[in-house]
């Protein structure tokens, strides 16, 4: 359990996050594939919206089932539209109204004869029938593109006199997307070996007047096809376009024509779409709910505009790529950043992605965004709370190590700053204080002669919490306790810059408290307690030492042992009142005094020194009083 808590907040694990995610977009399940779409939809609302210049719609909506009865007509309505739309010179004429069956009124006959040369084009279906009895056009194949088209398993055509007179016959079908959105359109389904155009190939290639097409494929799927005399259309591996949805269309209802109402259309391509309620067909598209009509306005509007919007197959693993890339970053730029900078830097990649796509959408280029934004949120978040974990754990560990020894103001900032602490070891010059008891044998015995072990230890206690507490107050980290003794040392780990000074001023300090602890002493009838300290400055090792089980924050280094030799020196040197030199300290730490009056006691030698070592009380301390 403990390894797995270390693997599950170790800051590496964020990487497991990362490799997850990566995984999972490998995989492309459902729910990536509906956000990729989404992300799509986005981008192709912010499209800015223009009026169409090619094509116009004409409806037959309630007020024309108001004036010209219940649907369906007789046809020589239409044919009546037809003949006035000629006159005013329009373009293709597509009608996408299926007439599957004979009029019961008549009129089938006037309505061929309105088809006749006249640019016509009509509609047909691919069903689930078995039916086929529609109308597929020749094609030139460059490869081997059937095994890629939408299969229907019939086709639901015209009746022959609509389907032989009019200038060509498209489907109608749509290719919604796994959420029911439509966003692309094949332009090429086959039955067998028949293919047939939409109705946007067949507007095109009765524009140009041309009798067949051209399908290029490849070992991937479908390439592109071309009506002879128009441009090369870019298609996926099934022969469908990404549409375009910036246009909008000059509407009018059928009810509201006239003499020269269609005198505005010259040249257009005109769509009868049928709009009314219960006739309507009603779609899903990136912009909305809209009439099935627009689906094929905005594929011929696609293929006319020469909009060729692509995605790569490459762009999935190039996607990914990127997404592993930022997230790497992010976990790398957590360890070494504060907060704020890897929020900015989680909003930084967001933007950039978004920018990105943007920027190829404009160059017609569909890219995903959706998965990189994914693993910048999951990747951050779970990174920032490592960082969180590790460093709560790091201040728990501080306030561990350091609160019986060090100001709780220190280790406030220590934990606010754990950069000040440099953990593994480190040189620094410092200064050491090393205190004792002088003569505490005779108080042990005489807490021993009245069978009072307690009280011993509580005698003890006072005075380490008195002295720690001056120790502490003074800036100083208190390293360990031996017995009655106190090792404590400054500038580490918090930057102590007159450290000398108040190592000598602790020593001062706590000479006036023991004269105080003297007093009650004396009161409590006790022996006489008196003090020794030692100050020494010099470099050392500073850090945690000890075992993987157990380590300490300490120091090592000849200024700490001599610092101890000082205080055992304290003994053999008298102040006038007869009691002992409280405190004594080197010509290391003499030369960083500023504030205090230093006098010369003694040169002595050492044991592990050579030379002889000079040394120094304050002047201020007499008879530690």
């Amino acid at each position: 359990m403990v390894l797995i808590r270390k693997i599950l907040t170790h800051w590496t694990f964020a990487f497991v996050t990362l490799f997850a995610l990566t995984w999972i977009g490998i995989q492309d399940p459902q729910i990536k594939e509906i956000l990729r779409l989404k992300s799509f939809d986005l981008q192709f609302q912010a499209q800015q919206k223009e009026v169409s210049q090619d094509i116009a719609i004409i409806t037959i909506d309630e007020k024309a089932i108001e004036l010209y009865g219940q649907w369906p007509w007789k046809r020589d309505v239409l044919a009546g539209l037809i003949e006035e739309l000629r006159a005013a010179e329009v373009g293709v004429i597509v009608l996408p109204i299926l007439f599957s069956e004979e009029d019961r009124l008549g009129g089938d006959d006037i309505l061929a004869e309105a088809l006749k040369d006249n640019f016509v084009v009509v509609a047909q279906t691919g069903s689930h029938q078995t039916t086929q009895n529609g109308y597929p056009r020749g094609v030139a194949k460059i490869g081997n593109p059937l095994e890629w088209l939408f299969e229907w398993p019939g086709m639901v055509g015209p009746i022959l006199e609509v389907g032989s007179n009019a200038a060509g016959v498209g489907t109608t079908n749509v290719s919604p997307e796994i959420d029911g959105v439509v966003r692309r359109m094949p332009l090429l389904m086959k039955i067998g070996n028949d293919v047939y155009p939409s109705l946007a190939i067949e507007v095109i290639r009765v524009a140009v007047g041309d009798p067949s097409y051209q399908v290029k494929a490849g070992d991937a799927g479908i390439i592109a096809m071309r009506v002879p005399g128009f441009a090369t259309i870019n298609t996926d591996a099934n022969a469908r376009i990404w549409l375009t949805w910036n246009k909008e269309y000059e509407t009018m209802s059928l009810a509201s024509t006239g003499p020269g109402a269609f005198d505005n259309l010259k040249g257009k391509t005109v769509i009868v779409a049928m709009t009314a309620e219960g006739l309507g067909g009603v779609i899903a598209t990136p912009t909305g709910s809209n009439y099935d009509y627009v689906a094929v306005a905005s594929t011929l509007q696609t293929v006319i505009d020469g909009v060729n919007i692509e995605r790569p197959d490459i762009s999935f693993l190039i996607e990914l790529a990127v997404a592993f890339l930022i997230g790497s970053c992010i976990i790398v730029l957590t360890r070494f950043t504060p907060y704020y900078a890897v929020g900015m830097m989680m909003v930084f990649f967001s933007i950039a992605s978004i920018y990105g796509a943007i920027w190829y959408f404009e160059r017609l280029m569909l890219v995903d965004v959706t998965w990189i934004l994914v693993t910048i949120l999951f990747v951050g978040l779970h990174s920032i709370f490592n960082r969180f974990i590790l460093e709560f754990k790091l201040k728990q560990q501080i306030r561990k190590q350091f609160e019986s020894y060090l100001d709780p103001r220190q280790v406030a900032i220590l934990q606010k700053d754990p950069s000040k602490l440099k953990l593994g070891g480190e040189r620094r010059e410092m200064s050491f204080l090393f205190m004792d008891i002088v003569g505490f044998t005779p108080i042990s015995e005489y807490y021993k002669n009245n069978d009072d072990p307690e009280g011993l230890v509580g005698v003890i206690n006072d005075y380490l919490n008195r002295m720690s507490k001056i120790v502490m107050n003074n800036g100083g980290t208190i390293d360990k306790y031996m017995g009655d003794c106190i090792m404590a040392f400054w500038n580490a780990p918090l930057d102590c810059p007159n450290h000398a000074e108040m190592a000598v001023k602790t020593s001062i300090e706590c000479a006036k408290e023991t004269a105080k602890l003297k007093q009650e002493f004396k009161d409590k009838g006790l022996p006489e307690i008196n003090i020794g300290s030692g100050v020494n400055t010099g470099t050392c090792i500073v850090g945690n030492m000890g075992s993987d089980m157990r380590f300490d924050y300490s120091v090592i280094g000849d200024a700490v042992n001599l610092a101890a030799r000082l205080e055992a020196a304290t003994r053999n040197y008298k102040e006038k009142d007869g009691n002992i030199v409280a405190t004594l300290y080197s010509s290391y730490t003499m030369d960083q005094l500023k504030d205090v009056k230093s006098v010369e006691v003694d040169k002595i030698k050492v044991k592990g020194k050579e030379e002889l070592i000079t040394i120094y009380k304050p002047v201020t301390t007499k008879g530690g009083a």
